[in-house]
């Protein structure tokens, strides 16, 4: 599926994704064109989405991270869909999960403080939709985050 030159471009772009296409081009050793349609194609098959905007929320003083593992009440038929229609209009979770097993989702949630954290809790997160059972993990320290493949 991927040859050893899509793989390099793969690679450098994940290295700088901000990197202008003839800078690419030289350091994958194809010609700007030849580059542009590799990834026209990588766009194609969906392997290459896009770039998007890392933003650093701490930086933006969001200094509380918190998982939540929810189990659901799995007797109402749209129980999944209409928690996960409701979490998503929660602007502090930054991240949705399912699961199979006894934890159904997962979120994470951010906040400013812990002050905020609970009116996020308090007001917001236990009135979703069908939870059975909700076990909040405080983030401590974040030792690996990386999308990267390793190509």
């Amino acid at each position: 599926m991927l040859d050893d030159t899509d793989r390099r471009i793969l690679r450098q772009m994940q290295a700088d994704p901000a990197m202008a296409l003839p800078d690419l081009a030289d350091l994958t050793g194809v010609s700007s064109a030849r580059l542009a349609r590799r990834i026209e194609r990588l766009r194609d098959q969906n392997i290459l989405r896009g770039p998007r905007a890392v933003i650093n929320w701490r930086a933006l003083g969001y200094t509380v991270e918190v998982s939540l593992r929810i189990t659901l009440d799995k007797t109402q038929v749209r129980a999944f869909d209409e928690f996960i229609e409701a979490a998503r209009d929660i602007r502090e979770v930054i991240e949705i999960q399912t699961f199979l097993g006894r934890v159904d989702v997962r979120l994470s949630v951010i906040a400013r403080d812990m002050a905020h954290y609970q009116a996020i809790y308090r007001d917001q997160l236990l009135a979703l939709p069908h939870i059975a059972d909700i076990e909040a993990l405080m983030h401590v320290a974040r030792i690996k985050s990386d999308e990267a493949l390793p190509l």
